[in-house]
């Protein structure tokens, strides 16, 4: 009876390590693309904020040390080698540790990270001259899809270097469609030849922080998902 419980336990945590494997590959994936996108907002975000690259290498740490936590507790599990399940203890006590801090740390910086957000696209707005093709062209592409223009609004690119000297030129990328204009294009400033720019009214602000908050709520999913399987 207690070889076979003993037998029975040592394939549940065979199971479990798969999981945390499993899972740490996710968290890990997820640190990678925060760190190497270029078609979304990240892209924005990561090349001017120390906050999101910081984030992107404690996801990168902690899906790392999950996958070889749940490769020594497979292995360990299995073949029952003593030093492999020590070594498994020791990061698994690590992680929850890295968990912890990084949940506190996310809940207090929020604000200071919507605050550093917002001057990021309000600076990228200002300098605004369409040949950069990472933050800018991404940036265009967000305004695009998401059908919105500036910030908070339109208004915002009324702060532009170039448009505010007086030159009757919009964002290429804010062009309302169903407005008559000048040709559609997907980056850079364009001209319009009557009294208002063709342009989205309304801001990306929401859309952007929704974005975020639907992509952070995945990736907390996961690791709440990893604390509960070590718990």
């Amino acid at each position: 009876m207690g070889k076979g419980c003993i037998t029975v336990t040592k394939y549940f945590l065979f199971l479990f390590n798969l999981l945390f494997f499993i899972f740490g590959a996710l968290i890990m994936g997820f640190g990678l693309w925060v760190l190497f996108d270029n078609q979304s907002f990240i892209a924005v975000l990561q090349e001017s904020s120390h906050t999101v690259k910081v984030a992107s290498y404690i996801l990168i740490g902690v899906g790392s040390l999950s996958m070889a936590m749940g490769f020594f507790g497979c292995i360990g599990a299995i073949y029952e080698i003593r030093c492999l399940l020590g070594l498994y203890f020791t990061c698994l006590l690590l992680i929850l540790i890295a968990q912890i801090t990084a949940g506190v740390l996310i809940y207090f910086q929020r604000d200071r990270l919507k605050h550093e957000m917002s001057n990021i696209i309000k600076d990228l707005i200002i300098n605004y001259t369409g040949e950069n093709r990472t933050t800018e062209h991404t940036w265009d592409y967000i305004q695009k899809t998401m059908k919105c223009c500036g910030w908070t609004g339109p208004g915002n690119w009324s702060q532009n270097l170039l448009i505010s000297n007086g030159t009757k030129l919009y964002s290429c990328s804010c062009r309302n469609e169903s407005l008559p204009g000048t040709e559609v294009k997907s980056v850079g400033l364009c001209e319009h030849l009557l009294s208002d720019p063709p342009v989205y009214q309304t801001g990306c602000i929401t859309s952007v922080e929704k974005w975020l908050l639907d992509n952070c709520g995945v990736i907390l999913g996961i690791c709440v998902g990893v604390a509960v399987v070590e718990v």
